[in-house]
């Protein structure tokens, strides 16, 4: 695990410990059947006419800062919805993201399509607090998680109805997360090391992953060159941030990117 990896993980383990204590987990599970019933995640993605995009929203990252001043959340989920996204990624770490849950709320509350929670996911807590507030979809990190509690994680998001889309950077890594036999699968491009990006990262590995599983690339997507030559690898998804965030016209450039 990265240096910056570890430093968000421990960080994260203070909130998970910090929300317990303010809002337990018996309160959490009185809330469940309040929660919005579950969309389907792949389902969506699967539909799309082309490249499947998750569209997200990131106001800041550790590698690039602040990316978006004006922020509006829900603004830019509805942008993200009418351009053609297939589902909309969220971010809710705070502290190195500037992400709140309560975006992914309100995004839930705001669009007909599929909404994933982004976060450092390490405990069912965050499970459950995920899918109380509206969450589709977890991610989790193959680098964050040892086998055993990826595999309980992924099967309580699904006891929950929630699809998880199981992130790998590492090469080492991939073979950990196809014993899952997950139907969705993330490549990020991002070495969390350097922070450089290449999409070779993600063509590379691929040939790895059976044709049976929906596998999306993430990370340094720029360019509709640069999704054309990822589909040609077999990928059929992109979630994509910043890219879309520091742009004037979202909307268009969400249209650039899946060919509409």
């Amino acid at each position: 695990m990265s240096d910056i990896l570890s430093e968000i993980c421990e960080t994260k383990r203070g909130e998970i410990e910090s929300a317990r204590s303010q809002r337990p987990e018996v309160k959490l599970l009185a809330q469940l059947t309040d929660a919005p019933p579950p969309r389907d995640f792949l389902a969506a993605l699967n539909a799309a006419p082309g490249i499947g995009l998750i569209a997200e929203v990131k106001k800041a990252s550790p590698s690039a800062g602040l990316i978006r001043e004006n922020f509006d959340p829900v603004e830019i989920a509805r942008i993200y919805e009418s351009a053609g996204a297939a589902c909309i990624s969220c971010l809710t770490d705070e502290p190195y993201f500037q992400g709140r849950l309560e975006y992914l709320t309100a995004i839930r509350n705001s669009v007909s399509i599929p909404v994933m929670r982004k976060d450092f996911i390490l405990d069912r807590y965050q499970v459950l607090e995920a899918r109380v507030a509206g969450a589709d979809c977890i991610l989790l990190i193959a680098e964050c998680l040892n086998d055993c509690t990826m595999r309980d994680l992924y099967f309580y998001a699904s006891e929950l109805g929630m699809e998880c889309l199981i992130e790998v950077y590492d090469p080492d890594n991939l073979d950990r997360v196809l014993k899952l036999e997950a139907p969705l699968i993330g490549i990020n491009n991002r070495n969390l090391k350097t922070f450089v990006t290449d999409l070779r990262h993600s063509t590379d590995l691929a040939a790895r992953v059976p044709a049976s599983t929906y596998l999306v690339s993430e990370s340094g997507i720029r360019e509709r060159s640069d999704v054309e030559r990822l589909m040609q690898s077999g990928i059929r998804g992109i979630l994509v941030g910043e890219t879309l965030m520091r742009q004037d016209d979202i909307a268009a450039k969400a249209r650039e990117l899946i060919g509409s």
